[in-house]
């Protein structure tokens, strides 16, 4: 039978951290992908890409999930997650952003490498909430509206291209700035409206799997995205190495 659910049944704190979390992770990864870009040809890029694919894919994605999903509830039913569905989400989100990343900051940047960049980005955002989306465990099983999913789709591709573009292209610190807002709207929007497409049907009779209270989950998994955004926030305060820390010539293309 279909049930009532909830998707802020902790309060709007759960949508307002969750936005906040996604901004600061948008905002630090793509200075990290601009530094990339900056010492493109470098082997430090390497880095400053993996650092970028850490803060956007693990911090601005994968944790902004997960909170809110806190706020998700299902009538009737605990909601628990599977843990080893969670970790790879997380594995997911950050490796195919990564491969997104490292077509404009590793190499020359271009308009259609910027796009596929950002198509790349945009697809690691709706797979990683589909995929988050798995790891959810009640008694009953959950359902999608198509439409809605190629809409949250959409959204995710055509807001992360901006906001790479906005990265890459333009060098102000306002620029910056709306870049790292652009990115954050197009992850808390595609979460909505993928939820927005959600239904569930219980099952009374089905047995909960073994599976982890949200809170139990979401926890430590922030503690440690805090040490993680701090320490490259450390690192992008305190690295610029004389020749290398200089601007790249070449224009999108």
């Amino acid at each position: 039978m279909t049930m009532n659910m909830q998707q802020m049944s902790m309060g709007a704190w759960t949508l307002v951290l969750a936005a906040l979390t996604s901004f600061a992770g948008s905002l630090i990864g793509l200075a990290c992908a601009a530094r990339a870009h900056r010492h493109r040809g470098h082997r430090v890029a390497v880095v400053w890409t993996a650092c970028a694919a850490v803060a956007i894919g693990g911090v601005a994605i994968w944790l902004m999930h997960f909170i809110a999903m806190y706020g998700f509830a299902v009538d009737g039913s605990p909601v628990r997650y599977s843990v080893w569905l969670t970790v790879v989400s997380a594995a997911v989100s950050v490796g195919v952003v990564g491969l997104g990343l490292s077509l404009v900051t590793l190499r020359r940047a271009s308009t259609p490498r910027l796009i596929c960049a950002g198509a790349l980005t945009g697809i690691g955002v709706a797979f990683m909430h589909y995929l988050g989306m798995a790891a959810v465990r009640f008694q009953g099983d959950i359902g999608y509206d198509p439409l809605l999913v190629a809409v949250s789709l959409v959204i995710a591709v055509v807001a992360a291209t901006a906001a790479l573009w906005f990265t890459i292209v333009v060098r102000a610190t306002l620029a910056r700035l709306g870049a790292g807002a652009v990115m954050a709207v197009a992850v808390t929007g595609m979460h909505y409206t993928g939820m927005a497409a959600v239904h569930v049907v219980m099952i009374p009779t089905q047995t909960l799997p073994p599976a982890v209270d949200g809170f139990d989950l979401v926890f430590p998994v922030f503690l440690a995205s805090g040490l993680i955004v701090a320490a490259l926030l450390w690192a992008l305060f305190t690295t610029g190495t004389p020749g290398l820390d200089r601007p790249s010539t070449h224009a999108v293309r």
